[in-house]
């Protein structure tokens, strides 16, 4: 029986496969682009004494349904970034969390804060894409990924001034992600398999990473006592959707997040 992940990964790669654009011409586009905003620089300077925030742009999942389905970018964008985001990340898969590239562009127009684009990365035009719809960062599911793709997608993004949070569920994904540079990275406690949440799963793989890399905890995360408890585990970031985007007041919640770092 397919999992959520096989079903999403069979539908990107199914439309990379249709796809005609050449990546020498998207390079290039994306060469053209203004100056990116640096995101990992955003995250560490934030995460100097309280774990930063990138606060997500989520309309639904494909676990939990719709979630804020009419949700205004823009207003959302706003809302974060006057509680103290560091960072956004904006889904743009349409069929399967209801988001898109304009939920992107305009949430990035609104603030200045840096913003990362949140998709499943299985093409190597999918990078300079990222870079050409305006994102400033871009994900690599380290799940999704062969190791030629991981380097391959890693080192294209790098020529485009990318930065590259790279996602692991478990010890041995991390090795592969530090195998390949990688600097900042991301510990989904989301199994994205059965997409249910371990709410330990980020402390204990958080505690092999090397020290030179910032690390972000993702999924699960659902108020200050998570925050603070990752930041004790010693987390600079926390990345939030389900939470904040169903929240009363998202400006709020978002600062509530900041607890101080050890």
């Amino acid at each position: 029986m397919a999992t959520y992940l096989d079903r999403i990964l069979e539908q990107h790669r199914d439309d990379a496969a249709t796809d005609t654009d050449l990546i020498e011409d998207l390079l290039d586009q994306a060469r053209a682009q203004p100056e990116v905003r640096g995101f990992r620089a955003a995250l560490e300077a934030a995460s100097s004494a309280d774990v930063a925030v990138i606060a997500e742009v989520k309309r639904r999942s494909p676990s939990r349904g719709d979630l804020a389905v009419d949700l205004d970018a823009a207003q959302m964008a706003t809302s974060y970034a006057r509680g103290g985001a560091a960072c956004l990340s904006v889904l743009t898969d349409a069929q399967w969390f209801g988001g898109s590239v304009r939920d992107l562009q305009r949430a990035r127009a609104a603030i200045e804060v840096p913003v990362l684009r949140k998709d499943f990365t299985v093409d190597p035009r999918d990078v300079p894409r990222a870079r050409i719809m305006g994102a400033d960062a871009v994900l690599l599911i380290v799940a999704a990924l062969d190791d030629h793709e991981l380097v391959d997608f890693h080192a294209i993004a790098g020529e485009l001034d990318l930065d590259v949070l790279v996602e692991v569920h478990d010890e041995a994904e991390l090795e592969r992600a530090v195998a390949i540079g990688a600097d900042l990275i991301g510990v989904n406690q989301r199994d994205l398999v059965t997409f249910a949440v371990d709410t330990d799963r980020a402390v204990r793989v958080g505690a092999s990473m090397p020290d030179s890399v910032l690390r972000v905890a993702e999924s699960g995360i659902r108020g200050a006592d998570d925050a603070r408890r990752l930041a004790d585990a010693g987390f600079h970031a926390v990345l939030v959707g389900e939470s904040l985007v169903t929240a009363g007041d998202p400006a709020q919640s978002v600062a509530d997040l900041r607890v101080p770092r050890q």
